[in-house]
């Protein structure tokens, strides 16, 4: 089965950036072979991944003095008839200039240059555990709201993917799903089975490419079944995890599914103690553990891309550690786009 998302060792990245200001942010999105529009929450409370995804839906309460968001039942019912009205409105759904300071620019931007682009929306299973109503209950567990959650962001998601097709042909979705990782533990109460019907209904309102991301430990073979064109995960950190899920990602590989590996590191301890040498070794010899369960290695360069293996918000230099690992991330690329002689 054909990849419908270029691989060859390309470089992108996952939505969110510690920048302050838009054009510094956005250089640095277009400076990896498939670029995306960063996400700022330093920059305001609406950049935010959670506050982006919840625009238009009906219950939602903002409270950008707190940094915080909240749902109200008895506003969601209240809203509930406009947004059924505006539903065949496409976009609607679409992200605002106002949830996003970057997006719309982006758009601006002649991307025409690259070998696709890439977007991003917090993913239905994280925003209903995270968002809290009046009882302090997560939306995930309300079954009359659940429901409409997941039609209701796969069609964010989708207006966001067509917006996205319009200004290049290659373009497709990461959804971020940081929440999945909590969905298999004991004091969930949010089931794999549960998820796996939620997540399947989502996606099968998007129309392809499209895929999950997140930077926790999973269930990773949960995820390598789901019918997803792209797999963005965190490497660096959850390397020795993935390597007894190998079996798992040679069938995902087998069916055209591209797999964003996330190996360079984008906080400030982990830079200052490796190298990309060091990093680039590590990478390579997992591979050379799929290879040897059968993983054909031409198909594993052709659908494979190196990514950071996550966010970071918080170092004491603010974007200065994220802007050299995304050099690392190029140079890496280059080189083993070399070594392996890649186009």
């Amino acid at each position: 089965m054909t990849s419908l998302i270029p691989g060859g060792l390309r470089t992108t990245a996952m939505g969110i950036l510690p920048h302050t200001q838009v054009e510094p942010a956005l250089k640095l999105a277009l400076s990896l072979d498939i670029p995306f529009w960063p996400q700022l929450p330093h920059l305001s409370f609406y950049e935010d991944m959670y506050v982006q995804a919840a625009e238009h839906f009906p219950g939602i309460v903002l409270y950008p003095e707190t940094n915080s968001i909240r749902f109200d039942t008895d506003k969601f019912y209240e809203g509930l008839v406009d947004l059924l009205d505006r539903w065949p409105d496409l976009d609607y759904f679409d992200l605002s200039a106002e949830y996003s300071a970057v997006y719309h620019r982006f758009l601006e931007v002649d991307l025409s240059g690259y070998p696709a682009i890439r977007g991003q929306m917090e993913g239905p299973v994280s925003f209903g555990l995270k968002i809290l109503d009046e009882n302090d209950k997560p939306l995930i567990f309300n079954d009359e709201v659940r429901g409409l959650l997941m039609d209701f962001l796969a069609r964010r998601v989708q207006a966001q993917l067509v917006r996205l097709k319009a200004k290049h042909p290659g373009a497709f979705m990461f959804v971020d799903e940081p929440g999945l990782q909590f969905v298999f533990s004991s004091v969930s109460g949010y089931t794999d089975i549960m998820a796996k019907e939620d997540l399947d209904r989502f996606f099968s309102q998007i129309e392809r490419p499209r895929g999950i991301h997140l930077c926790g430990n999973p269930d990773w073979e949960f995820l390598m079944n789901r019918d997803l064109d792209i797999l963005s995960m965190d490497l660096f950190t959850n390397g020795e995890i993935l390597r007894a899920c190998t079996g798992s990602l040679k069938k995902f590989l087998e069916r055209g599914g591209v797999l964003s590996w996330g190996i360079i590191p984008t906080w400030y301890e982990a830079v200052g103690e490796t190298t990309v040498e060091q990093l680039s070794e590590y990478l390579e010899g997992f591979w050379d553990n799929l290879v040897e369960a059968g993983v054909d290695r031409d198909r594993l360069f052709a659908q494979s891309l190196l990514a950071p293996a996550r966010c970071c918000l918080v170092n004491p230099d603010k974007a200065k550690t994220v802007t050299l690992a995304y050099a690392w991330l190029r140079e890496m690329s280059f080189r083993l786009r070399e070594k392996y002689g890649l186009d």
